[in-house]
């Protein structure tokens, strides 16, 4: 498997999602396969019209390609409702029983005159820094 970047950015109909990862040594325990990563989401709306996220949905990739896949209303709780120049960005985390993963997905979202559209989140890695291996 290529490893994406811990960096992604993609661009969809007007809506820029950023994603950055970092490793959590304090919340990990090598020792019992459990390793955490806290991942920044950005979501710029570079449209001309206001967005609402309604639902997301992941696919986490462990270095065992052992897949999980995530569906859920909103993120952290909220539907964000996105005005055009404006941005939402939001932390949560990711628990793995491998020292790297990558994860990837995509949010449904709804413009203000109902029409529906899917927004890519790329790609980007789940991976322990050098210096700390």
């Amino acid at each position: 498997m290529r490893w994406p970047a811990t960096v992604s950015v993609a661009l969809t109909e007007g809506i820029r999602v950023s994603a950055a990862s970092r490793y959590l040594p304090e919340h990990s325990s090598p020792r019992e396969r459990r390793y955490t990563w806290a991942y920044t989401i950005r979501i710029a709306n570079e449209s001309n019209q206001a967005a609402r996220l309604i639902s997301r949905h992941w696919i986490i990739t462990d270095a065992n390609e052992r897949v999980e896949e995530v569906k859920g209303q909103g993120v952290v709780g909220e539907q964000p409702r996105i005005e055009p120049g404006e941005f939402f960005e939001y932390t949560s985390a990711c628990v793995l029983e491998t020292p790297r993963g990558v994860m990837r997905g995509r949010y449904h979202m709804v413009r203000d005159d109902g029409t529906p559209f899917e927004v890519e989140i790329a790609p980007f890695a789940l991976e322990i820094p050098i210096n700390l291996n």
